[in-house]
């Protein structure tokens, strides 16, 4: 985590970002940190588990994270989709997890390290775009659903607020999961 406090309940300054940034990045680190605690000890059976064998997987609720998150780097930054050679990169999961649902059931069989740095290693770039950004920029606005105004801090809390929606369900698969092995 990137937070400067030992608190994950501190939302506050963190070293190499701006005032602005510190507050996004520390609501974005306690989202994930307790993302990852719900699913770092969980096998691939768990992982892969769809209540009454349907709806979303863990796993492929994990990879839509990555997705949305990897979207809306580009979205935000270069005020466009991803590049033809990050589509090709992901050709076969990246649409499927943004839509999920059965369309998604191909995101199977994975274990948790494995959705887990794919986690990091987008986290990190977004990381690395925000290092390079002025505060402006997260109030920049321009046209976004149904032709509302948004602004750039919009886009990347729902970028969290997102994840926190899939934490709950998360914990509810986990739950039937749990009760399934009993």
């Amino acid at each position: 985590m990137t937070t400067s406090s030992k608190s994950p309940f501190v939302i506050g300054e963190i070293e190499g970002y701006s005032k602005d940034f510190s507050t996004l990045i520390s609501m974005m680190d306690y989202t994930r940190e307790t993302t990852i605690r719900a699913v770092q000890d969980l096998s691939v059976e768990a992982l892969d588990y769809r209540i009454n064998g349907t709806g979303n997987s863990i796993g492929m609720l994990l990879a839509h994270l990555v997705a949305v998150e990897k979207i809306y780097q580009y979205l935000t930054t270069e005020a466009k989709d991803l590049p033809d050679e990050e589509i090709e990169r992901y050709a076969d999961t990246l649409q499927p997890a943004l839509d999920l649902g059965e369309a998604a059931i191909i995101i199977s069989g994975n274990p948790a390290e494995f959705y887990l740095e794919d986690m990091a290693k987008t986290r990190e770039k977004s990381l690395e775009l925000f290092r390079q950004l002025p505060d402006s920029w997260l109030y920049e606005t321009t046209p976004w659903w149904e032709d509302e105004l948004s602004n750039n801090y919009f886009k990347w809390f729902h970028v969290f607020e997102d994840e926190l929606s899939h934490r709950g369900q998360i914990r509810i698969i986990k739950k039937h999961y749990e009760l399934s092995q009993k």
